[in-house]
């Protein structure tokens, strides 16, 4: 992406309100596919139907209460930018577990404190400064965009368990919504480009209901869901518990956690402000705090951690629209299906060939931005052997999971997702690699 490169709408403005209530509702679409991991993780703790209803629940309003702070320019919160919260997958295993042993309780317990231990680390990115230059700056970003490889070429052939059998029709449905983003977004002009997205989801859903009969939604099913309901909370609103003997691996993941909403947010940075030289790391420091209070405010109402969000980040530099204005809107827009299960259930019918078109068409414009971020300096030795070694380490944890699920629990932490572990190994690296300067900085002149 060239840094002159000139946005539809950019960060501060306010798109006209029919322009706006579109173009929000493309990142709710996206932001929709995260409620299968609270649906996921019910099914898992054989939760009621009451209980599910709620989690689901409590799960929108905290992403969407995430969403419109983190659009915010306020002194400790807000990193002013289109970075929308989403459930997250990193706490999804550690949060299953709490639930096996301890209920919901423990899970809310549990959750808030990896929420507190996020926001204690806020502060610290910005004295991060010198261990984050440019080029790995562009790594990090780069590595957003890969995360997303896995569940999207997943959902893009319609598999939501591994061994599911794959469907020629789905395969079908999946690129073929691909492509019609793809296009819009190339030939497009004015609303075309701009609603790209939102009119290659619709076009996908409306194949998939001529060709698949089953990804038709449920009439009955729909109509079970109540029009208008208040989340309740059937495990008590005092109900928290807390374990000492999890402590540890919550601390962990949210260390983890807190690297992968870095890199959403310092790729927000970049395609929001092109013209930046260096990452400014006080908006990057409270979007963090951000993300680690709404994180605790998810584990109080008993929902799924969350999580910044990188295909919305995506989906905003492809199209040209980064007005965080849209983030608030469509923070608003999911707190107020959380109010309205029967819109929200039709949502969450979208086929997941479409979903896997949506995440991929927004991951490309990620991994190209963090590459040219990478390649925009001069070159040498050093650079190459902290990349390579950053970008072998992190998507060693997609190609040999197994290799890492047999390792001690530590390691385990770390090295379960490209982002962090790039990031972490990338940061380790450039130290490593540039010892002599600072031995030479340090050494008094003769």
């Amino acid at each position: 992406m060239s840094r002159k490169t000139k946005y539809t709408y950019g960060v501060d403005e306010v798109p006209p309100p029919r322009h706006l209530f579109a173009l929000s509702l493309q990142h709710v679409m996206l932001m929709f596919m995260s409620l299968g991991l609270p649906i996921l993780f019910c099914s898992q703790i054989n939760a009621s139907p009451e209980v599910t209803a709620a989690v689901i629940s409590f799960s929108m309003l905290a992403s969407g209460i995430g969403s419109m702070l983190q659009s915010l320019r306020l002194r400790y919160l807000g990193c002013g930018y289109l970075c929308p919260n989403v459930c997250g997958p990193s706490y999804f295993s550690l949060s299953l577990s709490a639930a096996w042993v301890g209920g919901i309780p423990l899970m809310r317990g549990m959750i808030i404190i990896a929420g507190m231990v996020e926001m204690l680390l806020a502060p610290v990115v910005q004295r991060l400064k010198r261990v984050f230059p440019a080029y790995v700056v562009g790594l990090v970003v780069a590595m957003v965009g890969v995360s997303v490889i896995e569940s999207s070429v997943s959902s893009l052939f319609g598999l939501s368990y591994r061994g599911d059998a794959i469907g020629g029709l789905q395969i079908v449905i999946g690129f073929a919504s691909l492509l019609a983003m793809i296009l819009l977004n190339v030939w497009g002009r004015g609303p075309a480009r701009m609603y790209c997205l939102l009119i290659g989801m619709v076009g996908g859903w409306l194949l998939s209901l001529l060709l698949v009969p089953e990804c038709r939604p449920s009439a009955a099913a729909l109509g079970r869901e109540p029009f208008f309901a208040l989340p309740s909370m059937p495990w008590g609103a005092g109900s928290i518990a807390f374990s000492p003997g999890m402590l540890l691996p919550f601390v962990i993941i949210a260390i983890s956690g807190s690297l992968k909403s870095f890199g959403n947010l310092l790729a927000a940075q970049r395609i929001s402000t092109p013209d930046l030289e260096k990452a400014d790391f006080l908006p990057i420091r409270n979007g963090l705090l951000t993300d680690g209070f709404t994180t605790a405010l998810a584990g109080f109402f008993g929902a799924m951690a969350v999580d910044t969000s990188s295909s919305n980040v995506g989906l905003a530099g492809s199209t040209g629209v980064l007005s965080r204005w849209l983030a608030t809107a469509a923070g608003a827009m999911f707190c107020l299906f959380a109010f309205f299960p029967r819109f929200s259930a039709l949502l969450s019918q979208i086929p997941r060939p479409v979903l896997g078109a949506s995440i991929i068409f927004a991951g490309c414009f990620m991994v190209i931005t963090g590459l040219q971020e990478m390649l925009h300096e001069k070159w040498d030795p050093r650079k190459t052997f902290v990349i390579g070694v950053a970008l072998f380490m992190g998507l060693s944890t997609g190609f040999l999971p197994e290799l890492y699920a047999r390792s001690p629990r530590f390691i385990q932490s770390f090295f379960t997702d490209p982002l962090p572990t790039a990031t972490i190994v990338a940061v380790v690296m450039h130290q490593v690699v540039n010892l002599d300067e600072l031995f030479r900085r340090k050494r008094p002149a003769s």
